[in-house]
């Protein structure tokens, strides 16, 4: 799959996916504005024409953006490096929403029609720690 940002500067290589998660934290909300619509797409992303800039957000985790469009290109898990990219980068594929995570901290200004697995923000943090034992 191939997208890129709003000015064109950075392309981002990731290999073919059909699903997409979403998060509903609070932290994806103020990066984007809303929900962030992301495609996992483990380690293997690249980025050609220009180096994103980066953002440490947390202990784990690091956002990535374009240094002159400003569009938010990855959230990065530290220090495994699975890439989580904004399905909106990529214009000319068709996602399905798999699943929501995060669902306790969705505001109630929005519904999603999507009946799709949810976690809450205690689930995700720990299952993630589960896979470090």
């Amino acid at each position: 799959m191939k997208g890129s940002c709003l000015c064109g500067a950075i392309e981002v290589v990731a290999g073919e996916h059909s699903e997409i998660g979403l998060c509903h934290c609070s932290m994806c909300r103020r990066w984007s504005g809303g929900p962030l619509f992301a495609v996992h797409c483990d380690d293997k992303v690249q980025f050609n024409g220009g180096t994103p800039k980066t953002y440490r957000s947390s202990e784990w985790a690091e956002r990535g953006f374009c240094g002159e469009c400003g569009t938010h290109l990855y959230y990065r898990l530290m220090p495994d490096g699975e890439y989580f990219v904004p399905a909106g980068l990529f214009q000319d594929h068709a996602f399905e929403l798999a699943s929501q995570i995060f669902i306790d901290e969705k505001p109630p200004f929005y519904t999603l029609a999507n009946d799709t697995p949810t976690m809450t923000g205690k689930q995700v943090f720990e299952q993630f720690a589960a896979g470090d034992n």
